[in-house]
């Protein structure tokens, strides 16, 4: 299911100047990615992702920096701030584009509710809260893949989603769903939309513990999503008789 446009929400009370700034700084900077020389292009992506090995003091730096990029005009940060920067990282224009998509959908009502600063410290939190998840299996299993770059905005979005499902719970959404070579176009329910992709993030994550290799996860980290929406989620629980303003009935038909 690829989501295309939220409909039947509140209607918003401020214009979302962080989430349209969010989206513009990862385009800001995955252009900059592709306009530099592949070389130098790979060195960036290896010096400011972040590396679950290095996080957990298991290595001193990024092997794969370490390995090609030693004269690099990139240098990695210390391992706490490469949190931060991985976020604006991608890989792929599929892979930045399938991201904004689900920030540009989801995110500016959350940031409604939450308020300008408010919604980029929670942007923030749930990005960390997705990386130190995602470290802490992959050290704590040992499945292999700890000292593999991590980016991507994806476990800070996942906390979007989980503070939309609590927030619009009754919203809908224009899906394009596929089934095999047949796809169509259909209305669904945000809540349905979210918990079919966490459940799905949680069926991925657990098969890419019990399967062989350290990119049998196919190179997504699915315990980033999962940490990015429970953080996420519990952080809107305990704040939403501060933020969840009451939902017109007319606006739930």
């Amino acid at each position: 299911m690829i989501p295309l446009q939220d409909i039947n929400t509140p209607q918003r009370q401020k214009f979302p100047w962080v989430n349209i700034g969010l989206i513009l700084a990862n385009i800001a900077v995955f252009i900059k990615e592709i306009t530099l020389p592949p070389a130098q292009s790979n060195c960036l992506v290896y010096a400011y992702s972040f590396d679950p090995a290095v996080l957990a003091n298991r290595i001193a730096e990024p092997s794969a920096y370490a390995q090609y990029c030693q004269h690099s005009m990139f240098h990695p940060p210390a391992a706490w701030i490469t949190i931060f920067t991985a976020m604006f990282l991608h890989a792929s224009v599929l892979h930045i584009g399938g991201n904004m998509l689900f920030l540009f959908i989801f995110g500016d009502n959350v940031e409604d509710r939450f308020g300008h600063l408010g919604y980029l410290a929670f942007y923030l939190v749930c990005g960390v809260a997705a990386a130190l998840l995602q470290t802490a299996v992959l050290v704590a299993t040992n499945v292999g893949g700890a000292d593999v770059p991590n980016l991507g905005a994806s476990g800070a979005i996942a906390g979007v989603l989980g503070a939309y499902l609590l927030l619009f719970p009754r919203a809908k959404v224009r899906t394009l769903v596929f089934l095999g070579i047949i796809f169509f176009f259909t209305t669904l329910s945000a809540g349905l939309v979210i918990l079919v992709w966490f459940v799905l993030q949680l069926l991925d994550g657990y098969l890419s513990l019990n399967s062989a290799g350290a990119n049998s996860g196919g190179g997504v980290a699915y315990f980033a999503h999962i940490g990015g929406f429970l953080a996420g989620f519990v952080i809107t629980l305990l704040l939403k008789p501060l933020i969840g303003r009451e939902t017109p009935e007319y606006m739930l038909q």
